[in-house]
């Protein structure tokens, strides 16, 4: 994983037409042959491929084999927080037995392949996937971790990509016209430069500071958005935190997303994007998705989501066979992932956040 790539994946974020590069490369980083993004949204549907499978899946889409097709159903269902591989839900043999794998995917030599699905508070269902060669062999272990550690950045590309409809933007003002969700451009120092009309209506959860510096009045989102902005070019901080109202409810997930290569011309001297999703109270994300949007490992999604269920911290390492010390471990990295001081206010985010299966 290289940091030109991640670049790449975040300038993808406002210029789509770069995808079917990102994704190829992507995929060939795993010995696949090619990538998807898929996002829909209500009755519409947005798609972009390399260009190595974009044939193969033009006729998946168009000769009625995606709506016959379990796996974007398996992937959004599980909405699981991790690249999953069709051995995660099928068995070899249900797989020779499956019509489309047998009838469409065999004959053009695919079949294997690891995606993960992305079930967004605004209504966008999103997949992506890279697609290997069916004599190739099932996509390993190993792959799966250089696609997990790239799945945040991913994550936070394809969401604005699929909110724009896969569409560039020509200007700033368009840009958050497609968007149509509070975003904020910002520059390095943190000082607004051109907001969304979304963005006037958070007067009650942000503020500006001296120099027009942006301030979330969120005091623990505040912090992470600073630290993040001060060390956006290492992406070695949180990029998306929770912003909590007076009462200490969520209400949007944030999202601090680098403006790098040619989207500089849609966002001329801007640093950043700060995009604040949503959470409809009555459509609240699951814990597994929140894993991409607060950059928690699978094994800290897992205690999250035990945390909000109510469990003790004894109790989850006894429930995983683990020490008390590595889940005591793990609660710390939430913490500081979600922007939490105490314990009992990160279970309330969380509990907050879970949807009833």
């Amino acid at each position: 994983m290289t940091a030109d790539l991640i670049d790449r994946i975040y300038e993808a974020s406002f210029v789509p037409d770069l995808w079917p590069d990102v994704l190829s490369d992507v995929a060939a980083m795993t010995d696949s042959r090619g990538g998807l993004l898929l996002s829909t949204r209500e009755k519409s549907l947005s798609w972009t491929a390399s260009d190595s499978v974009y044939g193969a899946f033009d006729e998946y889409l168009k000769g009625g084999w995606f709506k016959r097709c379990g796996r974007r159903v398996c992937l959004l269902e599980k909405a699981h927080s991790a690249f999953l591989t069709e051995l995660d839900y099928w068995t070899e043999e249900e797989l020779e037995q499956n019509d489309i794998y047998r009838d469409f995917f065999y004959p053009r030599d695919l079949g294997w392949s690891a995606g993960t699905g992305l079930i967004m508070p605004t209504g966008d269902h999103i997949v992506i996937s890279v697609e290997r060669n069916h004599e190739r062999g099932p996509i390993e272990d190993a792959h799966i971790e250089t696609l997990n550690a790239l799945r945040p950045h991913i994550a936070r590309a394809s969401m604005i990509a699929a909110r724009m409809g896969l569409q560039t933007a020509t200007t700033a003002k368009d840009a958050f016209a497609k968007l149509s969700i509070p975003t904020i451009l910002l520059d390095l120092d943190g000082a607004g430069i051109e907001c969304s009309d979304e963005m006037e209506k958070l007067s009650g959860s942000l503020m500006w500071g001296a120099n027009d510096r942006l301030v979330l009045k969120d005091a623990d989102a505040n912090d992470m958005l600073q630290t993040a902005l001060a060390s956006l070019d290492k992406r070695s901080a949180v990029q998306s935190f929770a912003v909590k109202n007076e009462e200490g409810r969520p209400t949007h997930v944030a999202h601090l997303v680098p403006i790098s290569g040619s989207a500089h011309d849609v966002f001329a001297k801007g640093y950043a994007v700060l995009v604040l999703n949503p959470l409809d109270q009555k459509t609240r994300p699951s814990v597994d998705l929140l894993r991409s949007l607060f950059d928690l490992t699978a094994a800290e999604a897992s205690v999250a989501r035990e945390l909000g269920a109510g469990l003790s911290v004894e109790a989850i390492a006894e429930q995983g066979g683990v020490s008390i010390n590595t889940v005591r471990t793990q609660v710390r990295r939430i913490m500081e992932k979600t922007g939490g001081k105490r314990l009992p206010e990160v279970v309330s985010l969380i509990s907050n956040l879970v949807l009833p299966h």
